[in-house]
């Protein structure tokens, strides 16, 4: 299936590593160009230059997410780049466990910062090349926002801003012909996750309790799984597709967990 994305500039935030450089590969595959956004220059040329060893092109952009004027600043070095803007994946963040009882007002509005203000700025300022370029919008969302986890109060409001965010901005802009949906993560096996999994008591047992527990296969899902419906949402192969949130997940939110 041809998803008419030969030569699209699509910006990737986080893209750098898990889910973000596996978005960044598959879109690499398809003839798009990729434009890492992350925090770590070495990072995002390591992707870089693994994709452009295949015959891709790709480009990085150095920037800090977490603050405001960021956005606006790696928007402006991609359009001087490419003169052009097609896409916009809303990837980076992380899961900073920031809860109810042990946070602080400070912490919770950095979080924040660092998982949700920056989606909000980076589709405000790419929106004005969208609009040229008819492209479309793909959030990077996960389960938490539906089953919560415990301790992590300002990543669980921030994913639930980011589906929010989801349907306004499908709503907002139907007149543009602008489409925006997000794809729901719940266990794919990244870079973060393993900090997360490794920081518990007998973390190799909490892994094979929740890979238990994962209906399809009984296994966790891939970056590359998460990337494919990324990048088929970002197409005009789903041309008719926006305000959804789509469940990457081997039914883990939505199935019943107690099945053999």
């Amino acid at each position: 299936m041809d998803l008419q994305l030969k030569d699209k500039v699509v910006i990737v935030t986080g893209g750098a590593k898990g889910i973000g450089e596996g978005i960044a590969s598959v879109l690499a595959k398809e003839g798009a160009i990729p434009v890492i956004v992350g925090r770590n220059e070495s990072d995002n040329l390591k992707v870089v230059d693994k994709i452009k060893a295949t015959g891709a092109n790709c480009f990085q952009v150095v920037a800090e997410l977490a603050d405001p004027t960021a956005a606006e600043k790696a928007v402006e070095a991609v359009v001087a780049q490419f003169g052009r803007i097609d896409g916009l994946v809303n990837n980076a963040g992380v899961n900073d466990g920031v809860g109810l009882q042990n946070g602080t007002y400070e912490g919770f509005v950095a979080s924040l910062h660092k998982n949700v203000i920056h989606y909000y700025l980076m589709a405000q300022k790419t929106l004005p090349y969208l609009i040229k370029s008819k492209g479309s919008i793909v959030n990077i969302s996960s389960k938490v926002a539906d089953t919560g986890q415990g301790g992590t109060s300002a990543y669980a409001a921030s994913n639930g801003a980011r589906n929010a965010l989801t349907r306004e901005w499908a709503l907002e802009l139907l007149p543009q012909g602008i489409r925006v949906n997000a794809v729901i993560v719940a266990e794919c096996y990244t870079p973060l996750y393993h900090t997360w999994i490794s920081s518990m008591p007998n973390s190799e047992e909490k892994l094979a309790d929740i890979v238990s527990k994962i209906p399809l296969g009984k296994r966790m899902t891939t970056a590359e799984e998460i990337a494919n419906a990324v990048v088929f949402l970002l197409s005009e192969v789903s041309s008719h597709t926006t305000g959804q949130l789509v469940y990457v997940d081997g039914g883990y939110v939505h199935l019943d967990r107690a099945i053999k």
